[in-house]
């Protein structure tokens, strides 16, 4: 069951989750891969919800986006729960360390995909709070216009992020 919520309602939830990892998940040519990011934005802009996810070029999930143009975001609901909270911590920990090229993160984890609502990208039932997103616009990052000490920290050895500005076409937490 879904649960349909207000984004704006779930924004704190949603920040301080990013930082400690969330799902971004993409789905083309009939395989789906989720990938820990830490990096996003919410807001608003051309009258819509959107969230920005950044993905690197060299992440197998970049041509998965590129193809369908559209992903999902799955946020944990932390439940205070040491068997639970670790299970989250193990997902995100595989999906931020293993490619997607060389392992299907979905069977190796054992996670459940449902179906999304207005996305082909699936939602993630254990990281339950779901933002369902459509690219708007995109855009590859500079990263000569960056300040030094960052360019240095976040683009000394892979390649620059892009950004996604997505639309929210669809938010809930599934039951």
């Amino acid at each position: 069951m879904r649960e349909k919520i207000d984004v704006t309602e779930y924004a704190p939830t949603i920040l301080r989750e990013l930082p400690k990892g969330v799902l971004l998940t993409a789905r083309a040519g009939g395989r789906a891969n989720p990938m820990t990011i830490g990096w996003g934005t919410l807001g608003v802009e051309w009258g819509k919800p959107l969230f920005v996810a950044y993905v690197r070029s060299s992440r197998f999930t970049y041509g998965l986006i590129e193809k369908s143009g559209e992903f999902t975001v799955s946020v944990p609901m932390r439940a205070g729960e040491k068997d639970h909270d670790r299970r989250i911590s193990q997902i995100l920990a595989v999906c931020g360390s293993k490619s997607g090229r060389d392992l299907d993160k979905v069977a190796e984890l054992g996670l459940t995909l449902v179906e999304g609502e207005e996305v082909g990208a699936p939602a993630v039932r254990e990281l339950p709070l779901t933002l369902e997103c459509r690219v708007l616009y995109r855009r590859e990052q500079d990263e000569s216009l960056l300040r030094e000490d960052l360019r240095g920290r976040y683009y000394s050895t892979d390649a620059p992020h892009t950004a996604y500005y997505a639309e929210i076409v669809s938010a809930y937490v599934l039951r």
